[in-house]
């Protein structure tokens, strides 16, 4: 019998509800627990804005937030907690953060905003184990939307419908959304809001993964 690629322990536990990051570890072929963390995530942005707090900065205060959170009831395992962060230049050149759209007037002004533009997606990643932060990254993925026509957003929206509610950006790339793009720069799993590769690398540098 050949030797297991992940070790029994610790267990992996994954701090979130996105099923595209769940997706991500799953199609890696990893076996590991998704569990939701219950945080104020508007309260930390708002807090992290107010503050002058750097996007990067502010993505990696979420990502820890949730993966201490699922920590505390799993101290053994090792928790990842991740989150993603939308910013794109204004007009007045300012940085606007981005939440996910609500409804799809929302998601029609989104779209509206980031056309003709590039926008970064700010992806952080935490490791709790044994009560404390063990590791982090962050990746800072770039996508230039085209300047594509009214008609065509139209038509993009009512094939998408409510799906495009599920995204901060109003897009899937795995998706009808990748025909929005004239160029994309970074890892496809860190636009989809996990960072694989480094994440692996820490795996095998910690045991859980054969090396």
């Amino acid at each position: 019998m050949s030797a297991p690629i992940q070790a029994a322990s610790p267990a992996l536990v994954l701090a979130t509800a996105s099923g595209a990051r769940r997706a991500v570890l799953a199609a890696a072929g990893l076996r590991f627990t998704a569990l939701a963390a219950a945080v104020d995530e508007a309260a930390i942005k708002e807090s992290a804005q107010a503050e002058g707090i750097p996007v990067g900065d502010a993505a990696m205060l979420l990502a820890e937030a949730k993966a201490e959170r699922v920590a505390r009831r799993h101290p053994e395992a090792l928790v990842i907690g991740a989150d993603q962060m939308l910013v794109c230049p204004g007009d007045d050149g300012s940085l606007r953060w981005f939440d996910k759209p609500v409804g799809m007037d929302g998601a029609r002004a989104h779209l509206r905003a980031l056309r003709g533009r590039t926008h970064e997606l700010v992806s952080a990643m935490v490791c709790w184990r044994g009560g404390a932060r063990v590791w982090q990254h962050l990746a800072r993925p770039r996508l230039t939307m085209r300047d594509f026509s009214d008609a065509y957003l139209e038509a993009y929206l009512a094939a998408e419908g409510e799906a495009v509610l599920t995204s901060v950006g109003a897009y899937r790339l795995e998706g009808l959304g990748v025909q929005l793009f004239d160029r994309i720069e970074g890892e496809h799993s860190a636009i989809l809001g996990l960072p694989l590769l480094p994440l692996l690398g820490f795996l095998r540098q910690h045991g859980v993964l054969l090396r």
